[in-house]
């Protein structure tokens, strides 16, 4: 039969060894514990290993260091009367030195902080049209954060980022304004166009313009051309033949330009019959009314 006196030494060794292992207590990284005694505050307990009194202190808490980020919603009227719904990010941490304000001072630090935003947003947005207040997103999250940073400082926590992740305005105000942005597109596009078309127009009439002076430029150069080779014809002509004066010279270059026409007419493979309405000898009273011409045109000029 066991002795008394060792039934009592294992019961207080039991007592012992658990007193002892339950005054030790982990707290991991990036976390710190808030330990009271008897209720009352006493100290903050660092990550990594920890001892604390046995039965007189308790972990009454603990609390994240790690950056903790709050997601809201807003919904105001803008100064326009458009009503907006405005997503926003807080990002937010304890400050390490401020553990016990953190823990004591707020029951709900989300709330407290969407209370902050709700004021700063109503303090703004309705001075704000619209348009005002896409262009302004980066303004009023800096607005937000300088208000938070200031009141949530002496709750111990620190407002690391304020992000405006969106402006999101009624269905038919986005859809009206879709309608209006497309229709100004539209008209620049049409603006385009008819710049486009103008050019392409002006070019043109440029073009043929241009192409006119140069046909009229080359049928000048042409008659001139020929003019020049009749004359130098008829002299060569007259010198061969003194006394062969200028109209008959003139009457036997027609007559010679008319056969070379009629040959290169009947030389070609597409031509099968040729009907002339006049005579060999019509050729001279087309000379005839050539000269003519000259002479009116000479006259005209003296």
């Amino acid at each position: 039969m066991v002795p008394v006196y060792w039934v009592v030494f294992a019961i207080v060794a039991f007592f012992v060894l658990s007193t002892v292992s339950g005054s030790f207590f982990t707290v991991s990284t990036a976390q710190v514990a808030v330990i009271t005694r008897f209720g009352k505050f006493v100290r903050v307990a660092q990550p990594g290993l920890n001892w604390k009194m046995p039965f007189i202190d308790t972990v009454a808490g603990k609390l994240s260091l790690r950056v903790n980020q709050i997601t809201l919603t807003m919904e105001t009227k803008t100064k326009d009367n458009v009503f907006v719904t405005i997503p926003i990010s807080v990002q937010n941490r304890v400050h390490p030195e401020k553990v016990y304000d953190a823990y004591y001072k707020l029951s709900n630090p989300a709330e407290q902080i969407q209370s902050y935003v709700e004021q700063v947003i109503l303090g703004h947005v309705p001075g704000m049209t619209l348009d005002e207040v896409f262009a302004s997103q980066s303004g009023i999250a800096a607005a937000v954060k300088q208000e938070l940073d200031a009141d949530m400082a002496g709750f111990g926590y620190e407002i690391v980022n304020v992000l405006v992740t969106d402006i999101v305005p009624d269905a038919k105000v986005k859809s009206a304004m879709n309608d209006i942005n497309a229709a100004q597109r539209e008209q620049v596009a049409a603006n385009a166009r008819g710049e486009a078309e103008k050019i392409l127009v002006v070019k043109k009439a440029e073009a043929e313009a241009e192409s006119k002076a140069l046909q009229g430029q080359g049928i000048a150069n042409q008659r001139k051309a020929i003019i020049e080779g009749l004359q130098g014809s008829i002299e060569q002509f007259q010198k061969v033949v003194g006394d062969a004066s200028t109209s008959e010279v003139m009457q036997l270059v027609m007559v010679t330009q008319y056969f070379d026409t009629l040959k290169s007419i009947g030389e070609n493979d597409k031509t099968n019959t040729l009907f002339l309405s006049h005579s060999p000898g019509a050729v001279k009273e087309i000379s005839d009314q050539i000269l003519q011409s000259m002479l009116v045109a000479d006259r005209a000029k003296a």
